[in-house]
């Protein structure tokens, strides 16, 4: 009987979202959403592998070239902040592709809304009480 090793993944360290442009997108997740440059490098010829995070972050966001893939995904990602009217309004007052209004459930649901980053690619805001 062969003996089974254990599997070691250590987290999640990001996920990948297709962009078109990464100084257009580097600058919508920069300089509008306040989050950290971690890694801007050569990959490949003509590539480009830039890593985008919320300060404090572990896991980061790969803005990742399309590879024949299409942009303006749902991306699944959720976004956590302490004021999501706060953050609409702000976001909407920066003409972010924002929802009109922030998505209330009532107990136990967060309220959240939708946005969209400059190559349409989804993402969500969520109210997190614990950062």
């Amino acid at each position: 009987m062969t003996e089974k090793t254990a599997l070691q993944i250590t987290g999640i360290l990001n996920v990948a979202i297709p962009v078109s442009d990464h100084d257009r997108s580097i600058e919508f997740y920069v300089g509008t959403l306040g989050f950290e440059k971690r890694r801007d490098a050569p990959f490949g010829p003509g590539m480009r592998w830039v890593e985008v995070a919320a300060p404090g972050s572990v896991t980061s966001i790969a803005l990742a070239p399309p590879h024949g893939r299409p942009t303006g995904i749902d991306t699944g990602i959720r976004l956590g902040t302490p004021d999501v009217d706060a953050m609409h309004g702000e976001l909407a007052a920066q003409d972010v592709d924002v929802d009109a209004e922030v998505m209330r459930f009532g107990s136990g649901v967060p309220p959240m809304f939708f946005f969209r980053d400059p190559d349409g690619n989804t993402l969500v805001m969520v109210e997190d009480h614990a950062s």
